[in-house]
């Protein structure tokens, strides 16, 4: 089994690191790292890992800025994700922390980095252990923040 993990410059802490530390304390599998400018270079990157560099799951971990441009270039950034997932018939973990989500660079920085290790747990258990997803369904998970519950308790 081997995790893929693809990461920007872009990005302001170095969540690609955070990545594999975590999914290093949860399991033993190959790791191969591609690091990009930016956002919308991620979706070549998860294809490029999966392809050539033989990764059965990868994450996609970026940081948008706060503008509206940004969030359009996450949303194409996205969509290109979720091509190459449909084009590889693998999993692509998209974990984008927008730079407007946090009111300051302490809690961006928190968030980015809780969201990523939270992330990293899934894609440990969608790659190894899915049952672990099934008991988790409908629970109101949520990557970063506080998990919100079940809508029926």
């Amino acid at each position: 089994m081997k995790i893929g993990i693809a990461d920007t410059t872009f990005a302001r802490i170095d969540m690609g690191g955070i990545a594999i530390d975590e999914i290093r304390k949860h399991a033993s599998v190959g790791l191969e790292r591609y690091v990009v400018p930016g956002i919308k270079d991620l979706p070549v990157a998860c294809k490029k890992l999966i392809e050539e560099r033989g990764c059965d799951l990868v994450m996609a971990l970026g940081m948008p800025g706060g503008a509206e441009k940004d969030k359009v270039c996450a949303h194409e950034a996205s969509q290109g994700l979720i091509l190459g997932q449909l084009m590889t018939n693998k999993h692509v973990i998209e974990v984008f922390v927008h730079e407007d989500e946090a009111r300051n660079a302490k809690e961006l920085a928190w968030l980015m980095e809780q969201r990523t290790r939270e992330h990293a747990v899934n894609a440990v258990r969608l790659a190894l252990r899915p049952k672990e997803l099934e008991k988790l369904a409908g629970t109101g998970q949520r990557q970063g923040f506080e998990d919100v519950g079940p809508a029926r308790p």
